[in-house]
């Protein structure tokens, strides 16, 4: 009896401890999520994370959701730097809310506002070329010489995942590849370039800008923007996505260039709302697109919902409580459940149910 005893105690003890180790992330996750201690010290060995995006319009709000989104699933506490070229008013209205967060979470992120720069011979064509401003991303390599590399993001993106998810792609770059993108679409039959583009584009379908891992070092090496200029005067009146054409063109003519990423880094509308040609079942929805406003309509719930989830969650409140149990509740809902894209409901939770809370 006292040998079993002594086994049961054996065993408790080592249950105890390796609960302990397994959750104790979580705990200093949120510990240290409202006070920004407990990883500054691992903090200076690490590298940084740059993100930009490029916010011009009425896109503040939606730049700051995703900025949000990028620190709410900075879940390791890397060092992130998000630059972020932008125009008055715009500046001042993120500067402002980047001040307050970051005054509420020292230490855990890093900004810089960046007037917007355009080749002066063409300033105004380049600005308005598609959305407003959204050539920016054309022209970083010579506008960011100080950076090697970094995550380019359209305003509508929301982080779904920690940044290191899709950092881990520039490991698998080959020695000539120059920049990351996810295909524009995965299905041949409801795919728009190769239906109707009226210019050159990458592979089969196309690929998709509004997730770009760049290396900027290779592309100055490459001498990108010179490839701009020419593609672009020859092909201006065949674009119809601006940048994202030029950008697409680029690449037809070097694929050696471009190094593909999965579509569950770059989830759009487009992966759901007819079929499901976007297989994230097995890993969960890392980054989400919500382009063309579906993050402010209701076709398609799911993508606002997630959107109102991350913009209405206090960075002093509960990760778990405030925005992962409403989040679940949320994607509930009839109207979700009902729709063509509510199928992915569970691929939408599963990196936040891994990181923040217990299984859906």
């Amino acid at each position: 009896m006292r040998h079993f005893l002594m086994f049961f105690l054996i065993i408790m003890a080592l249950t105890t401890i390796f609960y302990i180790l397994s959750e104790r992330p979580h705990w200093d996750y949120i510990g240290s999520f409202k006070s920004g201690t407990g990883h500054n010290e691992m903090r200076h060995r690490r590298p940084t994370y740059h993100i930009v995006a490029v916010a011009c319009g009425q896109r503040a709000q939606e730049t700051l959701v995703m900025i949000k989104s990028a620190i709410l699933f900075n879940y390791y506490h890397e060092c992130l730097k998000f630059l972020i070229f932008t125009e008055d008013p715009l500046t001042e209205i993120i500067r402002e809310k980047l001040t307050d967060w970051r005054d509420t979470l020292p230490q855990l992120f890093e900004f810089e506002l960046l007037p917007l720069k355009f080749p002066n011979q063409s300033e105004m064509e380049w600005k308005t070329l598609f959305k407003p401003c959204a050539a920016q991303r054309l022209f970083l390599p010579s506008l960011l010489m100080e950076v090697d590399s970094l995550l380019y993001v359209d305003t509508d993106i929301l982080f779904l995942s920690p940044i290191t998810d899709i950092w881990k792609f520039f490991d698998k770059f080959n020695d000539s590849q120059v920049a990351a993108l996810a295909p524009e679409h995965e299905n041949g039959n409801v795919g728009w370039y190769n239906r109707f583009a009226r210019h050159p584009f990458y592979g089969p379908l196309g690929v998709n800008s509004g997730v770009m891992l760049m290396n900027l070092t290779r592309m100055r090496n490459f001498n990108w923007e010179q490839h701009v200029f020419p593609i672009y005067k020859e092909y201006k009146l065949r674009i119809t996505w601006g940048d994202q054409d030029i950008i697409n063109i680029i690449f037809y003519y070097h694929p050696d260039k471009l190094h593909i990423i999965p579509c569950a880094y770059n989830y759009r509308p487009d992966h759901c709302m007819y079929m499901t040609i976007c297989n994230t079942s097995y890993s969960g929805i890392k980054l989400i697109h919500g382009n063309r406003g579906y993050f402010h309509s209701n076709k398609q719930p799911l993508f606002k919902i997630i959107y109102d989830a991350i913009e209405s969650f206090q960075f002093s409140s509960s990760v778990y409580t405030d925005f992962l149990l409403p989040l679940r509740l949320a994607l509930r809902a009839q109207s979700v459940n009902e729709s063509s894209c509510g199928k992915i409901s569970g691929d939408i939770l599963l990196v936040a149910n891994n990181l923040f809370g217990a299984s859906y």
